[in-house]
């Protein structure tokens, strides 16, 4: 009774508090509807006000944007193969994770954004929908969300589930409330050790916390022979080409400082330029050619030219293709304390990595990655020239660091099968 009544309260503080700062939430709408149009759209799927015709599914998963969509993908895609009769429905929170579950399966899922974690908006959400599974991917931890999917004897598993010692710090000023919220999950299927641990620490059950590795080692192969075909001959050049992707705004400067760098000694070299949020693409651009640097974009030229200095790719879905056209790449919010970003992509396209130091939320495959020779961390722009400039002088160095990483990747698989080896008695009959 006490516990009840302890939960209680401290879900009525949080649910008070969210309800206080509501109307925040349509300033930050607003403030990134300025940077990115879409955020200006479907308002009425925050709030779960759904128009007629947005049917039910049994089967929900939820991937909080573009890296958790590509890594919940290999198991969406077995779920369709397997059972094409389910129904699913997918959520994600950033219009980048929309438009990619748009491209990965068009109509075949029903998309909405997740809600805010209002009680009233979650119930909505949840009565509406009427799931009889809730996959969670990688560290979504919303405690009305939990609790709402608790209340209505709804099972939820959290797959692919990551929690750096930065994130479990971060979850303490409300680690009593995620404590219980945590306490009613089926399942935590971890991607390392330290992944459950931390989970443990948070409030998991023991008992319910299982390591399945990770699913972006299963990650499709990339078919990118015509696209790198045709990026060839319109570049009509055989200088090196680099890639710098998913870079966050203050690693803009440092990236145009090292291909600044780079062009010294190799002044055919291309920088081709990703960066991760798409209200940079202009920015990013028009900062390259305030630069002094001959500049295209993808949306605007289509392929860079022969004298092309730096090729904007200023398009969604296509950083994998991408990747397979560069000799190296470098994988951003690593310079700055983002955290890092999916090494493992460019592992598949056989493409030397490089990384800056800031890897907290990579931390296990950052390691693997480093213990298999198959990765380079550079601490600022003139370390990244010197890196480049040494794997381009040495083909062989660079060709060893790609094949370590592709390696690396394909023993790393089977994260997909141990998942659905766990989810597949619980899926819905539909």
């Amino acid at each position: 009774m006490r516990a009840d009544l302890t939960e209680r309260v401290l879900r009525g503080l949080y649910s008070a508090a969210l309800y206080l700062l509501a109307p925040v939430t349509l300033y930050h709408l607003i403030w990134r509807g300025f940077r990115q149009h879409a955020y200006f759209q479907r308002w009425n799927e925050r709030y779960a006000r759904y128009a007629e015709g947005i049917a039910p599914a049994p089967l929900w998963l939820h991937a909080v944007s573009v890296g958790e969509v590509n890594a919940a993908a290999p198991l969406v895609n077995a779920l369709r193969s397997q059972r094409p009769d389910l129904r699913i429905v997918v959520t994600t929170i950033t219009p980048t994770g929309s438009e990619r579950v748009q491209a990965l399966w068009g109509d075949a899922v029903t998309h909405v954004y997740l809600p805010y974690d209002l009680p009233g908006a979650v119930g909505r959400f949840l009565d509406h929908f009427r799931p009889a599974l809730a996959l969670i991917v990688e560290t979504e931890l919303w405690p009305n969300l939990l609790f709402g999917c608790r209340d209505r004897g709804i099972p939820v598993h959290i797959l692919n589930a990551r929690l750096s010692a930065r994130s479990l710090r971060g979850y303490r000023v409300l680690a009593p409330l995620i404590r219980r919220a945590l306490a009613g999950v089926r399942l935590v299927a971890a991607q390392s050790k330290d992944d459950a641990r931390r989970f443990v620490a948070l409030g998991a059950p023991a008992e319910r916390v299982q390591v399945t590795g990770n699913l972006k080692f299963d990650m499709a192969p990339v078919e990118a022979g015509d696209f790198v075909r045709d990026f060839d001959v319109h570049r009509a050049a055989t200088g090196p080409v680099w890639i710098a992707a998913s870079t966050h705004e203050d690693e803009e400067a440092p990236v145009l400082q090292a291909h600044r760098l780079l062009l010294q000694s190799h002044p055919d070299a291309l920088l081709l330029w990703a960066p991760r949020h798409p209200e940079r693409f202009r920015a990013a651009a028009q900062q390259a050619r305030d630069a002094g640097f001959a500049t295209a974009t993808r949306s605007g030229d289509h392929w860079p030219a022969a004298g092309t200095q730096v090729f904007v790719a200023d398009t969604l879905g296509e950083l994998l293709r991408f990747y397979a056209c560069a000799q190296v790449a470098f994988v951003g919010g690593s310079l700055q304390a983002i955290g890092g970003h999916n090494l493992l992509e460019p592992a598949a396209t056989g493409t030397a990595i490089l990384s800056g130091p800031h890897l907290h939320n990579f931390a296990d495959i950052a390691r693997r990655l480093r213990e298999a020779k198959a990765m380079q961390v550079v601490d600022d722009a003139d370390a990244l020239a010197a890196a480049l400039r040494a794997l381009f002088d040495d083909a062989a160095a660079r060709d060893q660091l790609a094949a370590n990483a592709s390696r690396l990747l394909q023993d790393g698989r089977g994260a997909l099968a141990r998942t659905l080896a766990l989810i597949g008695p619980v899926l819905p009959a539909d």
